[in-house]
This record gives C-alpha cells, structure tokens and sequence, in this order.
C-alpha cells in the first residue's frame, strides 16, 4: 500500500508538472507572465521615483500610482471624457488658438469612461485599458514574430516591449496602448493578406490618436510592392480593391477630424491651429503649419538657440538621422529579417513624424508605435547580448520615468 501511495504521489506530480509545463508552452501563458513581471517592475520603478523625487517636483514626493496613470495628457483624456470638446476655441490675448481637447480623439477616453463606470472611476478604467491592450500588443508581436524567427526571440521582442524605456505607457492614461495594438492587429492582417477586418482596425484607429495617415501611406507602399512583385506572388484584382479601398478609408477617416473640429468649432483651421498651439510654447508664433518645417524649426531652435552650437550642426543631423533611418531599414540584415511589411511601417511612420512633428522631449513617447522595430534586437542568438540589451531598456525606462514623472519641472522634462 506504502508503495502504491508512492507511486500515486508520483503520479500526480509528474502530471502537475506536465500541465504546468505545458501551461507555459502555451504563447499567451509565457507573454502573460513576461507583461506582468514586467509590469511589476515600472511599477517599482514609479515607487521609487515617487520617494526619491526633490522638492519642487512636478507632483512632489510621495505622489501615488494614481496620480501618475492621471499625469499630463491623461488630464485632456479625463476633460474630454467629463466635459467633451469646446465649442468655442480657446484664445490668448493675441487671439491665437491655446491648449484644448481638440488635439485629442474621442475614442480612448470614451471608452475608459464605459469601463471604469462599474468602478466610479475614469482613471480606472483608463488603466485597465492600457494595461490589457498592452498585454494584447506583446501576444500579436509575439505571434508575428515567432513565425519569422521562432520562439525564443519571439519571446525575447516581448520582453523588450515589455520593459522597454517606454514601457510606462502600457498603465498609464494614454491612448498608445491601445493605438499600437490596433497598428500591430492591422500589420498582422496585411501579413496575413485578410483585408476585411482591416476596415473597423483602420476606422478604429483613425480616433484613438493622430497617425492613421502613416497606416494609409504604408498601405500605398504595400500596395506598389504587391505590384512590382506580382511576377513571383501574384496580386488579384479583388486584393488591389481592398488595398486600394482600406487606403482610401484610411486617407479619408485621418483628414475628417479637422474638418469635424472645423464643423463644430465655426473654424477650419482650428485642429492646426490647436497643434501649433503645443509648437508656440517651444518656438513662438511659427506661422501656418508647413510639412517638413518642424524640423527646421528644429535645428534651429535646438542646435542654434538652446545648445548654441551652431545651426548648421542641427541640419547635419537631421541629414544623419534622415540618412540612418534608410539605410537601417534598407540594409541593417536583423532589421530585414522582420518582413517587409513591418520595415514599411516603419518608414512611412517616420515620414510622417517628419512631417508633422516639431521634434522636443515628447519624441520618446511618439516613437513608441515603432515597437515592432524591437524584434531585431532579438535576432541574434547569443544570451549575453540579449541580456545587455534587457539591460539598456531597464535603464532607460528609468531615465525616463525619473525625467518625465519624477521630476518631471523643467521644458525637456514632457513625456
């Protein structure tokens, strides 16, 4: 009886290690544990910042995890959420447009307001909505990646995301969660060539924040590789329809809010001129929007006005980073190694960043839907180098936290 006891008991064990071996076979098991381990560990990191922030701090020492998912622009998430957008823009005493809610979507907001309802909390629900859509970006970028480079740097691009500089976003009161998600969902379905689902991610992701203007340049770009290539993989009628459909849903849903924000407001120029508005504070009255400018604007305001370096430096930079982005795209054999489609996100992204942005301290955050860039790093086999790279994204997660919420006082301390 002792022995047959025994060999129950050694049964049963070797079962529950099964299931549990098996449990962690499983991708959603193993990107679950990495998010949360990772997610513990931001939050470690908020703690700390919290008690080792100085006096003088933007929310001072001792400041809660709740202030923190509530921080900065989850504030004009939270007003468009309690009180909409204004109908009336506002003005400063030269009558230019200042700081409103129109340079934010609607979709993020509403929906943290739907579910932190059963919690009497908006703040709640804008937490858990981050939260969870991160968690739902690191199991697609696992899924896209371990097809191309196999589980263990699948894997290991989680774990980079996860508990990458930026990774505070995943709990924090901001829609890029959720934005990159549905970036992620609509590149998987263009890899996967299942065009019908891309029309209510693409329509989705026109409202959660500005971008979708970058989705429908790539789709442009896919489509012309489809077609230079159709010799070796063929491009039916029906899919050069859908590409060319969902582009033009694309094009048109990011063009509409201005001219939603135009029709409410009596002013057409009113969404520009809300985003120059966040322009004025760093350089001034800069005129109309022009594409490209900001970078100018750039090079002049940091190399020249604020480092005092010299102007010209600021242009050799920009020739630099202009320069490097194409060729890393182009040539760099890991970063090839993700596909094409991903490369090509991440060159119509920057394109359009180049187009759009005044490049400041928020150009950390803005880089953040380049997160598929992540799984290059994971290419190479060897566990020291991927320790290393862990390594460098703890560090600057830290940076980032302690500069953009820690201190968070001075110009280049905005996240």
């Amino acid at each position: 009886m002792a022995e047959r006891g025994l060999t129950d008991t050694g049964a049963t064990a070797s079962a529950s290690g099964a299931t549990l071996a098996g449990a962690l076979a499983r991708p959603a098991v193993r990107v679950a544990i990495v998010y949360l381990a990772a997610r513990v560990l931001t939050s470690g990191f908020l703690m700390l910042a919290s008690m080792l922030s100085p006096e003088g701090s933007r929310f001072g020492r001792g400041a809660d995890l709740a202030t923190y998912v509530l921080a900065w622009d989850a504030q004009w998430y939270w007003l468009i959420a309690v009180e909409g957008y204004p109908t009336d823009l506002p003005r400063d005493d030269n009558g230019d447009v200042v700081q409103n809610a129109w340079a934010f979507m609607p979709v993020f907001p509403v929906l943290a307001r739907l579910v932190g309802a059963p919690f009497g909390s908006w703040a709640v629900g804008a937490f858990l909505i981050a939260l969870v859509a991160g968690y739902l970006c690191c199991l697609v970028l696992y899924r896209m990646f371990a097809e191309r480079l196999g589980g263990t740097a699948a894997t290991w691009s989680v774990v980079f995301v996860a508990a990458g500089p930026l990774a505070l976003l995943f709990q924090v009161g901001y829609a890029e969660s959720l934005f990159l998600l549905l970036i992620l969902l609509g590149i998987r379905l263009l890899e996967r060539r299942r065009y019908l689902p891309l029309y209510p991610v693409v329509l989705a992701m026109a409202y959660v924040r500005p971008g979708v203007l970058a989705f429908a340049l790539l789709l442009g770009l896919v489509g012309l590789w489809r077609w230079f290539s159709r010799s070796r993989d063929p491009l039916s009628a029906g899919e050069i329809a859908h590409i060319l459909g969902v582009g033009a849903l694309a094009t048109a849903a990011g063009l509409s809010w201005p001219l939603i924000a135009g029709a409410v407001t009596g002013d057409p120029t009113g969404y520009l001129e809300t985003e120059l508005s966040w322009r004025r504070l760093w350089v001034g009255d800069a005129g109309a929007f022009v594409p490209f400018e900001g970078w100018i604007q750039a090079a002049q305001f940091w190399f020249g006005a604020t480092w005092r370096v010299g102007e010209i430096w600021g242009y050799v930079a920009l020739a630099a980073i202009v320069a490097g982005s194409a060729a890393l795209l182009l040539f760099e054999p890991h970063v090839r190694r993700l596909g094409v489609v991903p490369r090509l996100w991440a060159a119509s992204y920057l394109l359009y960043l180049f187009a759009v942005f005044f490049p400041q301290s928020s150009v950390f955050r803005l880089l953040f839907p380049l997160a598929p860039l992540y799984g290059a790093l994971a290419v190479p086999h060897s566990t020291a180098w991927r320790l290393a790279v862990l390594g460098a994204c703890l560090l600057g997660q830290w940076w980032w936290i302690w500069n953009m919420y820690g201190i968070g006082s001075n110009f280049w301390q905005i996240p």
